[in-house]
């Protein structure tokens, strides 16, 4: 999923926003991408979102997520208590290069 960043999120970040790259594993059942976002609010931009899954128990999740500085702390509250396994790959070598950060 994709788009343009709406006019609200970017005066929230005045240019001090970076994106932030995180691997999920989320459990395959109803309401789970619900209950995610629901608890994410609508303080933080998805700037990518990637759903694969295999018939497993869990989806795997890629999510690009735009914080500013000052909220880093609130994401890191918000993924430690969220329930779902996840990994920062922000300073993944890969996502470096194939994604160009």
């Amino acid at each position: 999923m994709g788009g343009r960043l709406p006019s609200s999120a970017r005066e929230a970040c005045a240019g001090d926003c970076s994106e932030l790259l995180y691997r999920f594993e989320f459990p395959e059942r109803p309401g789970a991408l619900l209950n995610f976002l629901t608890q994410l609010g609508s303080g933080f931009n998805i700037s990518m979102f990637h759903y694969r899954n295999h018939g497993s128990a869990f989806g795997r999740v890629l999510v690009g997520i735009q914080a500013s500085k000052k909220d880093l702390k609130t994401l890191s509250g918000f993924l430690d208590n969220l329930g779902y396994h996840y990994v920062n790959e922000t300073e993944n070598e890969a996502y470096q290069f194939f994604l160009g950060s």
